[in-house]
């Protein structure tokens, strides 16, 4: 992938506090830089708190592993980002997590985060809410692009390198998640 040299790319911008040249950083560090941001990803990729969490299991075990094997990714954030998107993508694809859907539960808005006060989840929850219920009716691959784009603030180039698909398809992913989402909140109104 080609790299300009006035806009920084996703793996610095993900990778915070690695030296450069340095010691490679204890994992107990980079679990602590990453392990947030990982479990909301895969909670949102997912659209379920309980797979999300078992995503993002995953992806810390790999880490582990990969660090065992004594090869070090030159990005930290940009390999366990990759392997996220990969590990919910494997999770989607089993037939197991087809029946575990047609059980129905829906995510809260609580199972991305622990971090409300009571004032915040009253004013929230009802257009939180709404907002859960537009998501859930995403394609799986729209929720992936709207995620990548809009939560995490990835370029269009970096999403469609990510997802495998073109700049015109993470585009017209993300219209159409935009669109259905704005259907859905004015219909609530």
């Amino acid at each position: 992938m080609e790299r300009t040299a006035t806009k920084p790319s996703i793996e610095s911008e993900i990778e915070s506090g690695q030296p450069g040249g340095g010691a490679p950083p204890e994992l107990d560090e980079i679990y602590r830089q990453h392990h947030q941001r990982i479990v909301r990803l895969c909670r949102m990729m997912l659209s379920d708190a309980d797979e999300g969490d078992e995503a993002a299991q995953e992806v810390f075990v790999r880490m582990l592993a990969q660090r065992r094997s004594g090869v070090e990714p030159a990005q930290w954030g940009a390999w366990l980002t990759r392997v996220a998107i990969n590990a919910c993508h494997d999770r989607r694809r089993s037939g197991w997590w087809k029946w575990w859907r047609r059980d129905g539960r829906e995510l809260v808005d609580s199972d991305l985060t622990t971090y409300r006060d009571a004032e915040e989840e009253a004013i929230t929850h009802e257009q939180g809410a709404a907002i859960w219920r537009g998501f859930s009716a995403l394609s799986p691959r729209q929720r992936e692009v709207f995620v990548l784009r809009q939560i995490e603030g990835w370029p269009t180039r970096e999403v469609g390198a990510a997802l495998n698909l073109t700049d015109q398809a993470v585009k017209l992913h993300l219209f159409r998640a935009v669109r259905r989402l704005r259907e859905i909140l004015r219909s609530e109104r």
